[in-house]
């Protein structure tokens, strides 16, 4: 038991256990603002057509309220979350990129070794500068 315990809070103190708990209370508490803005100001803005709050907007079929004005709400609620959290993740993204550096491209040798006198020589050489033997040409 002892040893759940401590592999629990190993798993819990790491960075992205802390670093989500974090983030779902900030989405949280930013869900009410964004909720506040399609009840409040974008609703009543698309209401004006219907000369009612558009939340309010409610179609009667045999008795049954199908409220698709609230729907409605409720999908430009999700797409606005759904923007600001690509734009965040975006530039959360960028800012993580800053400051590391683009992995270094392999370059192609431009020296090669002489099979006679093991010295360092170009690599289009045809003999060796050292040793002035011919080498055979590789591709």
């Amino acid at each position: 038991m002892k040893r759940l315990i401590e592999e629990f809070k190993e798993f819990a103190l790491r960075g992205n256990v802390i670093d989500l708990a974090v983030g779902v209370i900030i989405g949280a508490a930013f869900q009410n603002i964004v909720t506040s803005l399609t009840d409040d100001i974008i609703s009543p803005i698309i209401g004006l057509v219907a000369q009612t709050d558009f939340k309010e907007l409610v179609l009667h079929v045999f008795g049954v309220n199908i409220k698709y004005g609230s729907f409605i709400t409720a999908v430009i609620n999700f797409f606005i979350m759904a923007v600001v959290l690509f734009t965040l993740i975006k530039v959360m993204n960028k800012a993580a990129s800053i400051g590391k550096k683009e992995e270094d491209v392999p370059e192609e040798p431009t020296t090669k070794s002489c099979p006679f006198c093991k010295s360092e020589i170009a690599i289009g050489a045809t003999r060796c500068p050292h040793c002035t033997s011919v080498l055979e040409e590789t591709e």
